[in-house]
């Protein structure tokens, strides 16, 4: 079965149990008495805030909202965390987690690709990219991999350069600052962003990272390029219902299926997310 056609069969599945909760027993829409736990991927701070907002404002159900990266994420649900619903930057966390019967086989939620940012006086464009990241001057903040999936994804990149120049990869693993993303980030000064804190005092050039943003536009500060066709990376965001039963249980697949349809990917899509499911206009 091709990669899609498996998804959207996952899509499907995770909706006919939804309706198969929903329908069994004394279900309805009314919100359960305590929040909502959500573990979800830091990149999806924004875009998961506002689709958790929303369906506030029409059911009353509230969320605790957990932000992180993936793998961390992932491993503390399998130390034994309560968790309703897992967001992952991949398929591989969430799929890790239904392999050992702790959540449901992850559906594509959204997607994402790959970008560099970096101040606009460097004068980063897509067409110099890739000989602006090989520079021996040039310092590149990634994601750590393993627990980041942003930094798994990066990792990615550097082996497509590799095809377009050999060593490429070697070079770019070696030069890569793994400073966010980890268990054991140096901390950052409240108000900033890791890039923003990183190029002010000259540690790092050019960040690679998702093209989405935490708000809904982008920073001034820094410009921001698109992968030229050889180096793209797209990234599937997971998502899962952890399979613990309880009162939350039905709620959980309700925002579940809430999160996969039109209305929540509009909102997804003002993040700069790839949406996964849309309503035609004519």
């Amino acid at each position: 079965m091709m990669r899609h056609q498996k998804h959207e069969v996952l899509r499907l599945a995770l909706s006919l149990a939804l309706l198969g909760a929903t329908n069994a027993g004394a279900a309805t829409d009314a919100p359960t008495a305590r929040p909502l736990r959500i573990f979800a991927a830091g990149s999806l701070t924004g875009a998961l805030t506002a689709v958790a907002r929303q369906f506030t404002l029409q059911t009353g159900q509230k969320f605790d909202l957990v932000y992180g990266p993936a793998g961390i994420m992932r491993e503390r649900i399998e130390n034994g965390e309560a968790a309703d619903l897992f967001a992952s930057a991949n398929m591989v966390h969430p799929q890790t987690l239904a392999d050992q019967g702790l959540a449901t086989p992850p559906v594509v939620m959204a997607r994402n690709q790959m970008c560099a940012r970096a101040l606009p006086e460097f004068k980063l464009t897509t067409e110099n990219l890739l000989d602006r990241m090989l520079d021996p001057k040039v310092k590149i903040l990634t994601s750590t991999p393993k627990s980041d999936p942003g930094g798994d994804y990066a990792w990615m990149l550097f082996a497509k350069a590799d095809k377009i120049r050999p060593g490429a990869q070697a070079t770019l693993e070696a030069k890569a600052l793994q400073l966010v993303g980890g268990k054991h980030d140096a901390p950052i000064p409240p108000g900033q962003d890791a890039l923003q804190y990183y190029t002010s005092h000259k540690k790092v050039d050019i960040s690679i990272g998702y093209c989405s943003s935490r708000k809904t536009t982008p920073d001034p500060a820094f410009t921001t390029v698109h992968m030229p066709p050889s180096l793209a990376i797209t990234a599937d965001y997971g998502l899962s219902v952890l399979t613990r039963e309880g009162e939350a249980h039905e709620a959980a697949f309700r925002f579940a299926f809430f999160i996969l349809s039109p209305a929540a990917q509009n909102i997804i899509a003002e993040f700069g997310f790839t949406p996964v499911a849309q309503v035609a206009v004519y």
